[in-house]
């Protein structure tokens, strides 16, 4: 059974920073692309940003490119988010998902294990 907890998202002021982290277990997670997605409320869930499974290819959606980057430590089964030059329209709730893949998807009916998800809200 996958498993995959989010962390680390809270109450920021414009231009703060945050990093996310979504702890895996249940699998071999190296064998897993890792993706971000982001739901603000009366949304729907969109695409922040996807990594290969060893990390090498990242790909974001074009409202957080050079603001964001993901990185993923495969030693500890731990994907990040790290979120710069936070922006009051950032604010949704933050999920991770897992798909075992060789391609990195970017649409979130294409994982198959999500987490519960980690609030942040920006405020201006």
């Amino acid at each position: 059974q996958v498993q995959l907890v989010e962390s680390g998202g809270g109450l920021v002021q414009a231009g703060a920073s945050l990093r996310l982290s979504c702890a895996a277990s249940g699998h071999t997670f190296s064998n897993y692309v890792m993706g971000w997605f982001r739901q603000a409320p009366g949304k729907e869930r969109d695409f922040v940003a996807a990594i290969s499974r060893d990390g090498d290819s990242q790909n974001y959606a074009g409202s957080v490119k050079g603001r964001f980057t993901i990185s993923r430590d495969n030693a500890k089964n731990t994907v990040y988010l790290q979120t710069n030059i936070l922006k009051p329209e950032d604010t949704a709730v933050y999920y991770c998902a897992a798909r075992r893949s060789a391609v990195v998807f970017t649409r979130p009916r294409e994982y198959d294990y999500w987490g519960q998800g980690t609030q942040v809200t920006v405020s201006s």
